[in-house]
């Protein structure tokens, strides 16, 4: 930067600082070959188990010494008291929490965490108490995840999968107020949205919700949805929520409805792809509604290419795309581009 004087290294400083370094990854590939050589040789000791520890500690992406791991603690627990495995597993738990601090997107960890919940012993008495709290002690882990990275597609799907080991089960509608305070505090949140329509989908059929009462969420879900689209009109998250909420067989007043306020969107955002995106997906959807003339129906599908053939300037990197999408008959099905 300007005005800022830059230090300079002396030759001998730079050359500790290379001896430092070599130091450090010779040291390190002695430490693999060491735990390499043991896993060969089936050196499943609690030595080994050390030297594994040390190893993660300076490469938690060594999904090999995972395994490794694993193999060693399920050789050591039938020689161990349920309380002595539920130590081994708790300092796992830690380890991993320490290490998720750091890479809270590798996926070898939250693997190792699953393993470490699902190897716990029934506890004393009345088991389902027993491992309810290594559960409960989980969503409160992902939720602080969640908090520092809303984002974060592995906590979203491990606190899935947390969810549906719960002991006792956390009712759908608070799973849903979680999904709207992420939402609404981050609309670019495609993996709470996601995460929605997962849990919306459970409410219907565990209720057996009527299509009326389904219909009035749904519109419930319009007025969030349309918020975000107007909000960022080119993230995606909103765009597939919304094209969730349409389906593929709307009524054709929630079509037009829709597509209304899409070309509302649009008169002020002409160059957002994924607005056309819609708009033109949804004039097929019409074209093929059963209410729409034979005359009708081809003026839709000419609006639709020619809504295709301005993707093609707007987005040319996905030209070829659009020309096949273009092509498509209204019975064809269309999907957003995930890239």
């Amino acid at each position: 930067m300007h005005g800022i004087k830059r230090s300079r290294i002396t030759p001998q400083a730079a050359e500790a600082k290379r001896v430092k370094e070599q130091s450090k990854i010779e040291a390190y590939l002695a430490l693999q070959s060491d735990v390499l050589g043991r896993k060969r040789s089936k050196d499943l000791t609690t030595d080994s188990l050390g030297q594994t520890t040390k190893l993660l500690d300076l490469n938690p992406e060594f999904y090999t010494i995972w395994n490794f791991r694993r193999n060693i603690l399920l050789t050591l627990f039938p020689t161990l008291s349920p309380d002595e495995v539920v130590a081994h597993l708790t300092s796992d738990l830690r380890l991993t929490t320490s290490y998720l601090l750091v890479h809270p997107k590798v996926y070898w960890i939250w693997n190792h965490r699953k393993w470490c919940l699902e190897s716990v012993p029934d506890g004393p008495g009345e088991s389902v108490k027993w491992k309810e709290e290594f559960w409960k002690g989980e969503l409160k882990l992902v939720e602080k995840m969640l908090d520092a990275d809303s984002r974060n597609f592995h906590a979203w799907d491990y606190r899935r999968y947390v969810l549906a080991s719960l002991p006792t089960q956390r009712p759908l509608l608070d799973e849903l107020k979680y999904t709207q305070s992420k939402i609404e505090s981050n609309f670019s949140n495609f993996s709470a949205w996601h995460c929605r329509t997962k849990t919306l989908a459970a409410i219907w059929e565990k209720e057996h919700t009527s299509e009326i009462e389904i219909r009035k969420t749904k519109d419930q879900e319009f007025e969030l949805v349309t918020q975000a689209l107007w909000t960022d009109p080119n993230d995606q998250s909103g765009w597939l929520y919304h094209r969730w909420l349409v389906g593929s067989e709307p009524s054709l007043d929630i079509l037009q409805r829709e597509m209304k306020n899409i070309k509302d969107l649009y008169e002020v955002e002409p160059d957002s792809k994924w607005c056309i995106n819609a708009l033109a997906h949804y004039t097929l959807l019409l074209a093929k509604n059963s209410s729409t003339t034979s005359d009708d129906e081809e003026k839709l599908k000419s609006e639709a290419k020619n809504l295709y053939r301005r993707l093609e300037d707007v987005d040319p990197d996905r030209k070829n795309r659009y020309k096949d999408m273009g092509m498509s008959t209204p019975g064809s099905p269309i999907q957003l581009d995930q890239g």
